[in-house]
């Protein structure tokens, strides 16, 4: 057959062998690289399954009820990490309802209003340069930035000890009467010392019921009934400043509370929000767009009902890796509360907080290795926690997923 084609046609029987060499030296290379990604991929979930199983052997003979419910203490028989587990589910959900918001409507404002005037657009690429430098910068540096904005508002608007503006908190000045029963005063200015002035007409006990208080001078002149007693307090007696707050509770400055560290985590995640969510817009075809243009709805109108509901899959994978890195996040809160031992849970957005990472981190820095298997049971909360959080997001984007017709 070779004899009969034409001289120019023909291949040199060294060539021809080349070629198959280059073809097989090909196959193989393309055969090793392939193996290759697969051993580095069955590695990294070797080594991950080999961490998961080890801390849950570790771990998974302290895990109980009473571990979840109860507070921390020094013998790690009884301590629990109640107050951490409700204090990171409190700072997530405060962190997920202002990140997720403002860094969808940033990425709209972004993607699908382009600038129409000269500042416009230079704002336009401000805010996009920034977005892409914030996204790099360190947590610890959120951390610093939240002590010193959230915290104590720069000392421009007083301390949380004596805040500029509080609603939802009542004041009580507790005195023990001479039947050793405790005796709350409201305090109509929380910075004035401890008075008995209006003890009669504004007294309470602890169950809130107004009562009876008679106010001496000394003993002497106290009542002998016992009844009497029970309600009488002695004038000039040293007394305890204490509150009682709702679950409105709200100041300013916000102090080492609930919602100074969601929103120190709100700035760790928003680039990562906006970023993802960007993504996601871009990934929308162009035709739909102009096929809502072309039947005469506004650009809002296109954004509300084409454009968003097909970038919600991928802003919600975003906004899952967003919130497994608030979760994980122990730097910035340690900066912004530095509180470790918390023996009650978040009554309101401005309780004092700690979270699961910074006390996992307090048990394995101990010696003891008692405490070193209550870091592990800790660290499987914490991985119940995100799985809880990542499964509602993928839920949520799995309902409103929508096909692009």
């Amino acid at each position: 057959m070779s004899a009969l084609m034409p001289a120019d046609q023909r291949q040199h029987p060294l060539l021809e062998i080349a070629r198959r060499t280059r073809v097989r030296d090909r196959r193989w290379t393309d055969a090793a690289f392939r193996w290759f990604c697969i051993a580095t991929a069955l590695c990294s979930v070797l080594i991950l399954a080999v961490l998961l199983a080890s801390i849950f052997v570790q771990g998974y003979g302290r895990l109980s009820w009473h571990f979840l419910q109860h507070y921390p203490e020094p013998d790690p028989r009884w301590a629990g990490i109640g107050p951490a587990l409700w204090g990171t589910v409190w700072v997530c959900c405060v962190c997920g309802l202002f990140a997720l918001p403002i860094g969808v409507a940033t990425a709209v404002f972004l993607e699908e209003f382009p600038p129409q005037r000269w500042w416009t657009r230079r704002l336009h690429n401000f805010i996009q340069l920034n977005i892409s430098n914030l996204a790099g910068v360190p947590s610890v540096v959120y951390g610093i930035l939240g002590l010193t904005l959230f915290v104590s508002m720069a000392h421009l608007a007083g301390t949380p000890q004596q805040p500029f503006w509080e609603i939802g908190v009542r004041y009580y000045d507790q005195f023990w009467s001479l039947g050793d029963r405790a005796v709350l005063v409201p305090v109509s200015d929380p910075q004035a010392p401890p008075t008995l002035a209006h003890a009669g007409l504004h007294a309470q006990n602890f169950d809130g019921q107004r009562i009876d208080v008679t106010v001496v001078k000394s003993r002497r002149d106290a009542p002998q009934a016992p009844d009497q007693l029970q309600y009488t307090l002695i004038e000039g007696r040293p007394a305890g400043r204490i509150s009682k707050s709702s679950w409105y509770h709200m100041r300013i400055p916000l102090g080492r509370s609930v919602l100074a560290a969601a929103l120190t985590l709100m700035l760790v995640i928003l680039p990562i929000v906006i970023i993802a969510s960007q993504e996601a817009l871009r990934s929308v075809p162009s035709s739909l767009r102009e096929a809502g243009l072309g039947i005469g709805a506004t650009p809002w109108q296109v954004v509300r009902t084409v454009t968003l509901p097909a970038a919600i899959p991928g802003m919600m994978t975003g906004s899952i890796l967003a919130m497994s890195r608030a979760i994980g996040e122990a730097a910035p809160i340690l900066i912004m509360a530095g509180a470790v031992f918390i023996s009650t849970s978040p009554g309101s957005l401005v309780d004092e907080v700690t979270v699961m990472p910074l006390q996992i981190y307090d048990w394995a820095s101990r010696p003891q290795v008692e405490f070193h298997q209550l870091a592990a049971t800790g660290i499987l909360v914490l991985l119940a926690v995100l799985l809880v959080f990542n499964s509602l997001a993928v839920f949520i984007r799995q309902r409103t997923q929508k096909p692009l017709s």
